[in-house]
């Protein structure tokens, strides 16, 4: 039976990690399962900040640099999140990929759910990112990422040429401090429960059904 009012799920992610997008199909099948609403609300969060908008180099470039470890087994380390990726059904293009900065792409979240579209901002983005090869540090292409969605371009540009949306960034990120949150995905249930990483659906699906019970109606004893 179904709950009263949704669950609210708050999630910190990053629209350059892998595991993020990973983590939101294997949430959704949880929640497609699931008898009872769930509200998703994104939040920002930058693994890499100090990444410059035009990174020279692939993605096994970087993650060697980032982490510190030999190309040949960062490249060893994407094949196998590539394999992951496509369990869900996803078609990650490391070859493709443009890594850069993300500031200005959670800026565009934010625009997005100043419109009522966050969520499928998010989606659009991933899916740019991983499997289209798009340079979402650009801010042409994030608009016509918008435009795309059905949001106004130049609305969507000026926002982010403005940098009207930073401080709801950095609030997001402020907030994940607070929290300890120091990784992504992670995935707040009713502000109480908390889920880090990609887990499995039915991980997701027990914290989903432990918040329903919780929050049902407790039966009156016999009279």
């Amino acid at each position: 039976m179904s709950s009263a009012a949704p669950i609210k799920v708050d999630i910190w992610s990053d629209i350059a990690c892998p595991w993020c997008f990973i983590g939101k199909r294997k949430f959704e099948k949880a929640v497609d399962a699931f008898d009872g609403d769930v509200e998703v609300e994104y939040h920002s969060f930058e693994l890499s900040p100090d990444t410059p908008v035009d990174f020279e180099g692939n993605e096994a470039e970087f993650l060697a640099v980032h982490k510190g470890i030999p190309t040949d087994r960062a490249q060893g380390m994407l094949d196998n999140v590539r394999g992951i990726a496509a369990s869900v059904g996803l078609a990650y293009d490391f070859e493709a990929m443009h890594h850069t900065n993300t500031v200005k792409a959670h800026e565009l979240i934010h625009f997005a759910k100043s419109k009522g579209m966050q969520v499928d901002m998010k989606e659009r983005l991933l899916q740019a990112y991983f499997e289209d090869g798009r340079h979402l540090g650009r801010l042409d292409v994030l608009a016509d990422v918008a435009a795309e969605a059905g949001l106004d371009r130049a609305e969507a540009l000026a926002a982010l040429e403005s940098g009207e949306f930073l401080p709801s960034v950095r609030a997001d990120q402020e907030q994940a401090r607070a929290f300890g949150i120091n990784g992504v995905p992670f995935f707040v249930f009713e502000g109480k429960y908390g889920v880090s990483g990609a887990q499995d659906p039915a991980t997701f699906a027990n914290v989903l059904e432990t918040v329903a019970a919780e929050a049902a109606p407790q039966p009156t004893g016999a009279e």
